[in-house]
């Protein structure tokens, strides 16, 4: 009877041990395997994937209702840019006439945050409206109004005003903690290449307004009403456009002059940088993500011939070429190529990839003397940001953080879009230890 145990147990030693390996292959495998958040949204198209993930994000902050942009999404065929306006656009009219019926009935707060809701799915409707498409423009046009009546629904706290720059004015939100005149510390933020200053307002300002921080929001050359309305395309020359909204800033009474940051996102990971190479007054800077080179990094979506051609005055045509191919294959390259053409003024991927070789920090970065926290997402593929803030924090020279995302807080994408709370939790935490 023991002989037999003592068998049964060795038997089972030998069974666990071949077996051991199996169930470790298997759950290597299973790991390999796991989904990226992106696949559980109904979309194939990466483009529409990312879209998706940046308006639920702004709910936390006001932005949306999960349902409503869920039925919205509901209703877009994947990789159809026209499916995808027809369901937002009605959302966004159905909210705002949700915000009107509320206003008239005296009940303000609901009007408000009504009104934030539907400026953002009008922003969510026009992303993927050609510039040339008239709908483009009425679509923003009601997206600004309706986040103006949420900005009248204030209090004073959120307005709109205009920053005197050569011969014209830049948009800007103005946004305070409160009314009481105190002075505080300020943080002037911008966006990049396809981004609004209504967006800012959702990844930023109620969160930082909070922590007692007065915020700036502003629209430059190529951004939002600036290339919509007063048609003037992206600049490399940014200092241009710093030094006069910091010069506006300064004025303003309730600003601690030695108190300021400016925060930029996406391609003003360029922007930001540039700017701090010829503007010294400000000492803090954060830049989410670092871009060392905008052409570089446009470049990791191309084969690598497309970088040689450029430099050809003979390989214009078959550059072109090769360029519109690729937007038939590819809906994200179409609408990012289509995006760039029209905010930076140029009538050809040819003549838009020579350009953005002038939008390169090499030659600047020693002139750099803030101090800067650059932020990395680990799955940012967005131009090839990852690895531009790598190489942009790797070679300043002034007094620097480096803040990396990963997958294990969902904050792997561009800007850790979809997770802006976390994100904004982790920059504000970097800016209270330098203006508080």
């Amino acid at each position: 009877m023991l002989n037999s145990i003592k068998k049964n147990i060795f038997l089972l030693v030998i069974v666990v041990m071949a077996l051991t390996p199996a169930y470790l292959f298997a759950a290597e495998k299973h790991q390999a395997a796991k989904k990226s958040i992106l696949d559980i949204l109904p979309f194939k198209d990466p483009a529409f994937r990312f879209q998706c993930l940046w308006r639920f994000g702004s709910i936390a902050a006001g932005g949306g209702d999960f349902a409503e942009m869920l039925t919205a999404a509901r209703d877009v065929i994947d990789n159809n840019h026209e499916s995808w306006y027809q369901p937002w656009s009605a959302m966004a009219d159905h909210t705002s006439d949700a915000a009107s019926k509320y206003l008239q009935n005296g009940n303000l707060e609901s009007a408000q945050a009504a009104f934030f809701r539907a400026a953002n799915y009008y922003r969510a409707a026009e992303i993927y409206v050609s510039s040339k498409d008239p709908r483009g423009e009425a679509t923003w046009k009601k997206g600004r109004n309706c986040f103006l009546k949420a900005c009248e629904l204030s209090k004073g706290l959120i307005k709109l005003v205009e920053i005197p720059f050569e011969n014209t004015v830049l948009p800007a939100y103005w946004c305070r903690v409160d009314d009481s005149g105190k002075k505080r510390p300020l943080l002037i933020v911008q966006t990049g290449l396809d981004g609004t200053a209504e967006d800012l307002y959702f990844i930023v300002a109620p969160y930082a307004v909070k922590r007692g921080y007065n915020c700036l929001i502003f629209e430059g050359p190529g951004q939002g009403e600036v290339i919509r309305i007063k048609k003037m395309p992206f600049r490399h020359n940014w200092e241009t456009v710093v030094t006069p909204v910091l010069d506006y800033a300064l004025k303003l009474p309730e600003v601690t002059e030695s108190k300021i940051a400016l925060i930029g996102y996406s391609m003003a990971g360029y922007l930001v940088p540039r700017a701090m190479a010829f503007e010294h007054r400000i000492k803090y800077c954060v830049v989410d993500s670092g871009v060392l080179s905008v052409f570089d990094g446009l470049m990791t979506k191309f084969a690598p011939e497309i970088k040689t051609l450029v430099d050809s005055d003979s390989a214009e045509k078959k550059l072109n070429q090769i360029i519109a191919e690729e937007q038939k294959k590819r809906s994200d390259i179409d609408q990012f190529i289509n995006q760039m053409l029209w905010t930076f003024g140029v009538d050809s991927p040819f003549n838009l990839f020579r350009k953005l070789k002038t939008f390169n920090l090499k030659d600047c970065l020693d002139k750099i003397d803030c101090e800067m926290l650059v932020i990395g997402s680990v799955n940012d593929q967005v131009a090839g940001s990852f690895e531009q803030a790598k190489l942009f924090y790797a070679a300043l020279k002034s007094p620097k953080t480096y803040l990396e995302f990963s997958d294990a807080e969902g904050a792997q994408f561009h800007c850790q879009i979809g997770s802006p709370m976390n994100s904004i939790e982790q920059i504000l935490n970097w800016v209270d230890k330098r203006l508080k």
